[in-house]
């Protein structure tokens, strides 16, 4: 008795260890802080990726996305990231600008004017060379490009055409030095808020308005609290995944492959995503009662002020003049000069 109870013994520790032995080796749930709710063109990145990192690793990883800003804010995670206790972050690269300033050349108005440019920046050497400045500048990674289209204008009380008809509004921009200095070259000072506050300062009329893409718009239903839409192109939303970097260098090499090839594959989800689903969303805006209009003159006075007043500001902060005609010469516009 005594013999085939040490036996059995015996037999489920080895049991157990064949079971460890094939289960897969640092399975990791990836923790993801998405600053915009379902049905966004973070949401498309995020799941994008989910999906890749799954079928790539084997079923080895996967990711949980927490949508809607629920692990704080898009700055905050960014810190978080950086010190390791965050492993993924989606969010407007505007709030990564503070961090890694160079990646501002991408937040310089009117420099990218379609979706093709933004894809050629990203993916090519220019997004690259951007990507090593996170690393260096701020610990995080970018595995992943969210386009989310052009920041058009929204607000509450009148519908806007001209620079003239800006003027008296209250809006709400980001925490970036970039976006507040094009609207006061459009000749107002915007007020800087918190995402997390950006609804509830519409609905209490703090602000007037405020920009985000057709996408964002519709996830955050702005549309219960604006009603007009002005179609500005000055910055085209470009909204990265970012891993930290101590936790990517924790991972095998093989791991960090995985990780970077299901970033690739969700950059293709995420633009697919927009090329598939903007016209309905701007029909699905237009449903809600929105109303949406072109800038006179094909925003050219928009243009001419924000590109004379903003470009040569930011010179320095994005590595040189250099740096920008490098960006404008990849998309096959003209360089600028001093």
């Amino acid at each position: 008795m005594k013999m085939f109870k040490t036996l059995s013994t015996a037999a489920a520790v080895a049991s157990v260890a064949a079971l460890t032995f094939a289960a897969p080796a640092f399975a990791k749930n990836f923790k993801v802080a998405v600053g915009d709710s379902g049905g966004s063109s973070q949401e498309a990145t995020g799941l994008g990726f989910v999906k890749a990192l799954e079928e790539l690793s084997g079923g080895k990883h996967t990711a949980t996305l927490f949508l809607n800003g629920q692990l704080g804010s898009e700055q905050d995670t960014v810190n978080e990231a950086a010190i390791g206790t965050l492993d993924m972050s989606l969010l407007a690269i505007n709030n990564i600008t503070p961090f890694s300033p160079t990646v501002g050349v991408f937040t310089l108005p009117y420099v990218i004017l379609s979706l093709e440019d933004a894809e050629t920046l990203t993916q090519g050497p220019i997004g690259q060379e951007l990507t090593e400045n996170t690393i260096n500048d701020a610990g995080v990674r970018i595995i992943a490009w969210t386009y989310t289209g052009f920041r058009v204008l929204t607000n509450s009380k009148k519908p806007v055409k001209s620079v003239a008809d800006l003027q008296g509004l209250v809006i709400r921009v980001p925490k970036n030095e970039i976006m507040i200095d094009t609207y006061k070259s459009w000749g107002i000072s915007p007020t800087p808020m918190a995402w997390s506050e950006t609804f509830a300062g519409l609905q209490t009329k703090v602000v007037d308005g405020q920009d985000n893409p057709y996408t964002t718009i519709n996830a955050m239903k702005f549309y219960e609290v604006q009603k007009y839409v002005t179609n500005i192109r000055y910055i085209f939303s470009i909204e990265p995944l970012i891993i930290s970097e101590q936790v990517f260098q924790e991972l095998s090499e093989e791991d960090q492959n995985i990780v970077l090839e299901a970033g690739k594959a969700a950059t293709q989800a995420s633009a697919t995503f927009l090329r598939e689903k903007e016209a309905e969303i701007k029909q699905i805006l237009i449903d809600q009662g929105m109303e949406i209009s072109d800038p006179e003159n094909n925003e050219q006075e928009f243009i001419d002020l924000a590109t004379a007043a903003v470009w040569p500001k930011f010179y320095e902060s994005i590595g040189g003049i250099e740096k920008l005609n490098a960006v404008l010469a990849a998309i096959g516009r003209d360089p600028v000069s001093e």
